[in-house]
């Protein structure tokens, strides 16, 4: 076959081999046998071995997995991926409704299956598929764009040729993890304990051939662009992403009102197991686009969004033993040993007891038959005791007066029902604290595990989080599975996060009531290390979302010779100081325009993206809403504006079209 034939059979096997896959793998509806994909498959393998330049990024034989990573590179989000807020009963549902009319008015809402998989942002260029991410932190992921090629049920390239940042959910099918927990059975490997982790371990492979042979699947639920495609609604998005090839889950429904969402959410508390895959509850999202706007979201989550979380599962097992664990504040937690029990499909073995008090009341002693549940199918716990079933042979447990890390006389502080140890020097408090410190919240130093920080304190390599900068590649080496490229690997992550804002060290730091939301404030209003450092109580006050409480904690630690000695250490090594996001608002340019207005954007900008553009004008003291009123003072307009600037043009509000803007904010 010549060259020219074989360009026209490429491109002919290109299309039938995509058609096949969409029909069996999206539609559920093959029209041809396996055996004759194959072969076609086959016949297009042969022809771009034959012809290197005919194989393509969209090729379907780029599916069965490409070269192996060295590592995965990290991926910043053009929107964030925020998690939802919960809802566990009928009173929550019906709290999240009240709370969005309020805001908004009368809302349709869309109901959709919560998958029990893997978040990931899906980004397309001129129709085809150019990266895929883990959702990480929400702002920062994971570049797993070869695995996510190894899915048949993603497209490589969409019907139509458009730009889009899709948002999904990849999981593995319930079949697909019972014949992948018996292959690895059969070679004595450890099994996963349930299909989401089995999915999320798959698509963290760096070689892509592993990703390939898990037969993951994958639906779409979300298009991070959708106005600037003139779309609408949510379940308008839905329905334009299943026209562009992209597999949509069936189970959904668009709700008049929240009785209607709670009688569609209430009928799959049973029919939620005849599915071919996990689902852990039930997503509710108000409908409209501009409704999503004006409710706008908090640091965490969506304010038009709710997850639905099903009732926890409860099972009987025995209480073997309790064992204890110190925290990186001191604090002494009790844990249930229990006779492994599957709990919402996982295999269960210990459970939280909480503190002295919560044992006490309800009478929890070794050897008792207990109740266990997963607290938000997620963490397990003991719900009560089966006094019926004892014995006789049941022991009380009583809480020790001592440290069991270093020996110290535990202590109750006022008003805290915890047991604490209030040695600084304790072992196990300063080995919680480096796993604090390095965690993905946190300074995020990627290879530096709860092993390996283990490790490093027992050889005495770190006893501070200091101590992490002064780690040489000799010493990584002569840790327990440590080679050369790990070492490197983990040197050059702990160099990288030198340059982190000035945000996550606070977080990192673990200064008592300071959570990474409020070590964002304070980073945003003080700026630096040493400008917080000197912050008097009434200054921090001052801020709205400080209280007293954090205040006092703020200003003690930095009272501390030994903080001071600390941060003055990390500084000498290089590490970050600084806050290197945008400014808080009240610290804005006041001689800005844009200072005190309230903003619209509309339509599609050709220079920022929408959050690029909301940002520059938070920086310069703007405020961006969703919807056109009398009190806007300003829309932006890009191409293909819709009824937001008719709406503008009938209340002759100032409009100005992309060029005016860019024009402003560079002066």
């Amino acid at each position: 076959m010549d060259k020219q034939d074989a360009i026209a059979r490429v491109e002919e096997l290109h299309r039938l081999l995509n058609q096949y896959n969409y029909e069996y793998h999206v539609l559920d509806k093959p029209s041809v046998p396996d055996a004759e994909y194959d072969r076609l498959m086959q016949e297009l393998i042969a022809l771009e071995a034959q012809y290197p330049e005919l194989k393509t990024k969209d090729s379907p034989s780029q599916r069965v997995g490409g070269q192996a990573l060295d590592a995965f590179v990290k991926v910043q989000h053009h929107m964030p991926m925020l998690s939802l807020a919960n809802a566990f009963n009928e009173g929550d549902l019906r709290d999240f409704d009240r709370r969005v009319r309020q805001e908004v008015g009368d809302v349709k809402y869309v109901c959709e299956l919560k998958i029990d998989g893997l978040a990931v942002s899906l980004r397309y260029e001129d129709g085809y598929f150019v990266q895929g991410a883990t959702r990480g932190d929400g702002l920062i992921g994971e570049d797993i764009t070869e695995n996510l090629k190894t899915i048949r049920s993603l497209p490589l390239r969409l019907k139509e040729n458009v730009t889009v940042e899709v948002r999904g959910e990849a999981f593995m099918p319930k079949k697909s993890f019972e014949i992948l927990n018996q292959q690895r059975s059969e070679r004595g490997e450890e099994l996963f304990a349930n299909p989401r982790n089995a999915a999320a371990g798959s698509l963290r492979q760096l070689d892509p051939k592993v990703a390939a042979s898990r037969n993951l699947d994958l639906f779409v639920y979300g298009l991070a662009n959708a106005e600037e495609l003139g779309i609408d609604s949510h379940s308008e998005a839905l329905d334009y992403l299943h026209e562009l090839g992209f597999k949509t889950n069936p189970e959904r429904r668009v709700c008049a009102n929240i009785d209607e969402v709670i009688q569609f959410v209430m009928s799959w508390h049973e029919k939620r197991a005849q599915l071919p895959y996990e689902i852990d509850g039930m997503v509710i999202k108000v409908d409209s686009f501009e409704q999503q706007e004006q409710l706008g979201a908090t640091a965490k989550s969506p304010r038009w969004a709710i997850a639905y979380k099903f009732p926890a599962e409860e099972v009987v097992t025995k209480l073997i033993d309790i064992e204890l664990s110190v925290g990186r504040t001191g604090v002494v937690t009790p844990t249930a040993i229990l006779e492994p029990v599957r709990v919402a499909g996982t295999t269960v073995q210990r459970a939280s007891l909480h503190n002295e008090d919560f044992i006490r009341e309800k009478d929890i002693r070794l050897g008792d038959y207990v109740v266990v549940k997963k607290a938000g199918d997620i963490i397990p716990e003991v719900v009560n005791v089966l006094p019926e079933r004892r014995t006789g042979e049941e022991q009380p447990f009583k809480m020790p007066t001592h440290c069991p890390e270093c020996g110290s006389t535990l202590v109750r502080l006022d008003e805290e029902v915890a047991l604490r140890c209030i040695n600084p020097k304790c072992p196990a408090q300063i080995r919680e604290g480096l796993i604090h410190f390095v965690s993905r919240n946190a300074m995020n130093i990627e290879g530096l595990g709860e092993k390996v920080i283990a490790q490093l304190f027992k050889e005495g390599l770190v006893q501070d989080v200091a101590d992490l900068y002064t780690l040489t590649k000799e010493q990584l080496m002569n840790l327990e599975r440590m080679g050369e490229k790990s070492a490197t690997n983990l040197l050059n992550a702990i160099e990288a996060s030198k340059e982190n804002s000035l945000e996550r060290l606070l977080f990192g730091l673990g200064i008592r009531h300071v959570g990474a939301k409020a070590a964002k404030i304070l980073a945003q209003q003080f700026e630096t290390m040493e400008r917080l450092s000197q912050a008097t109580k009434e200054e921090l006050m001052a801020i709205h979302e400080i209280g007293e409480k954090m205040a006092d904690s703020i200003v003690t630690y930095f009272a501390k010779p030994e903080a001071i000695e600390l941060i003055n250490e990390l500084r000498s090594y290089g590490v970050n100081m600084a806050y290197k996001g945008p400014k808080a608002v009240n610290n804005a340019d006041t001689d800005s325009y844009f200072a005190g207005k309230t903003i619209v954007l509309t339509g599609k900008l050709e220079k920022l993206s929408r959050n690029e553009a909301k940002e520059k004008i938070e920086q310069l003291g703007g405020k961006v809403t969703g919807s056109v009123s009398k009190n806007t003072d300003l829309v932006i307009a890009g191409a293909d504006a819709g009824s937001k600037l008719t709406k503008a043009q009938q209340l002759n509000i100032e409009i100005w079209d992309e060029a005016r803007f860019l024009q402003e904010i560079e002066r």
